[in-house]
């Protein structure tokens, strides 16, 4: 049977517990809202068929616990994400703080070159904000990064910033793939140290 899409790519949601990741990927999986999703226990992910460029690519978007008691269970779904989308909330100093922290998870765990976008979630609720546009689009500058500023309760900027990303990794992959066009590489070829490292963890 002839394959559905052209390109499969790894999304990875990471950020502190309750800035609306959840939320986020059921509203671009499904078009659906709910605010009373029960916390995701390690991890969980949906899959969306986009066209980007004239390609049809497949999205697996993964859904990660923010809970820091999760942390290794986390570590091991950052091999093969092509795409990191980092997620703070605008009412919560506390979750933007972080995102620095998982900038540094990022660095420890992901493979170099990860493309990687900074989310400012629940930006429908401007009366509680606490983190000002400016200063997220200024920290995702200085890590080079898309900035979006997203509500998945009001549909804002969701469909666009998924896009968006999946636009820069067909970008990168387009200039990596031969003419056969296979982009992903589904063996690891990460030297035996750094396997039991994350079995440490």
């Amino acid at each position: 049977m002839a394959k559905k899409y052209d390109f499969l790519f790894k999304l990875l949601l990471i950020g502190d517990s309750g800035v609306g990741k959840t939320c986020l990927i059921i509203r671009f999986a499904e078009d659906n809202f709910n605010s009373t999703y029960i916390s995701t226990i390690g991890i969980d992910f949906k899959v969306k068929t986009v066209e980007i460029e004239g390609k049809k690519v497949k999205l697996q978007v993964w859904d990660t616990a923010g809970q820091e008691r999760f942390k290794t269970i986390t570590t091991a779904y950052y091999r093969g994400a092509m795409g990191i989308i980092l997620v703070y909330d605008i009412t919560d100093e506390k979750s933007f703080e972080n995102i620095q922290n998982w900038m540094k998870s990022i660095k420890e765990n992901a493979s170099a070159g990860v493309s990687r976008m900074l989310l400012g979630n629940k930006c429908d609720i401007e009366a509680k904000r606490k983190v000002a546009s400016d200063v997220g689009e200024k920290l995702a500058k200085d890590h080079g990064i898309r900035f979006f500023e997203t509500s998945a309760k009001s549909s804002i900027n969701v469909e666009e910033s998924f896009a968006a990303l999946a636009r820069d990794i067909l970008m990168k992959a387009s200039k990596k793939a031969g003419p056969s066009g296979r982009e992903v590489r589904l063996t690891s070829t990460a030297p035996e140290k750094k396997t039991s490292k994350c079995l440490l963890l």
